[in-house]
């Protein structure tokens, strides 16, 4: 299986320098599951066109930066990428960013929480089990850097997992073979150490940064996440 990854961010500043990109953290995680894939990135945020999804495999949208509400020039027609996906059947998952533009695209509402920041490591209720969801138990652990989320869902998408500080973390879609999680399974620790620091006094305060890195002594799960998206990407295709 041929996996189209779809580039819409990369990490700030100098961090850009010390770590992959985006799309290569995506690699790493869905190789380790399956060392049998092979990939491709469209980076949108370059400029590169974005294929027909009709004629792709499988494909997966990245975080970013910016939100659903902001002008880029690939914005739009990312819009209608998703859209058209879902008419075509074509096996997709979204993480943060992209688990937020797919429920946009299909009607949903995203935007920025009134519960502010969510970083750290964060615990999600499993409330919804697919036979995919190999060693599901009745929760799963994954780091987090987003203001924004999914506030209603749009009809046909099912939520699976949820939080106090994120109602809609894990959809799917009825109908489609569409997924999406908010949290990040292919950011490692150093990572968002990293991530975190260089928001400390900007973005965030030095209590938020605080606790975020504390909450990192819970381990992660992204290594099972990762086999979920493969098995779900296999399984839809």
């Amino acid at each position: 299986m041929r996996v189209t990854i779809l580039e819409t961010g990369r990490a700030p500043g100098r961090l850009s320098e010390d770590f992959p990109r985006y799309a290569d953290m995506f690699v790493s995680l869905l190789s380790n599951a399956d060392e049998n894939l092979s990939f491709e990135t469209v980076a949108l945020l370059d400029g590169a066109a974005l294929p027909d999804p009709s004629r792709r495999e499988a494909v997966v949208i990245t975080g970013s930066p910016v939100g659903v509400y902001d002008s880029t020039p690939w914005m739009d027609p990312l819009r209608d990428f998703v859209r058209q996906a879902f008419e075509a059947r074509t096996p997709m998952v979204g993480i943060c960013f992209g688990h937020q533009i797919i429920a946009d695209a299909m009607g949903g509402d995203v935007r920025k929480s009134e519960k502010g920041w969510g970083v750290g490591r964060h615990s999600y209720e499993i409330i919804g089990k697919r036979p995919w969801m190999n060693g599901a138990g009745s929760s799963v652990s994954l780091s987090v850097s987003h203001q924004d989320q999914v506030i209603t869902p749009p009809k046909g998408a099912v939520t699976l997992a949820r939080s106090a500080h994120t109602e809609h973390a894990m959809l799917v879609y009825d109908g489609a073979p569409v997924m999406s999680l908010q949290g990040h399974p292919e950011f490692g620790d150093a990572f968002v150490l990293a991530l975190y620091g260089a928001r400390r006094g900007r973005s965030l305060t030095d209590e938020q940064v605080d606790a975020a890195i504390e909450s990192l002594a819970q381990p992660e799960d992204n290594a099972l996440v990762g086999e979920w998206m493969v098995r779900f990407l296999r399984s839809a295709s």
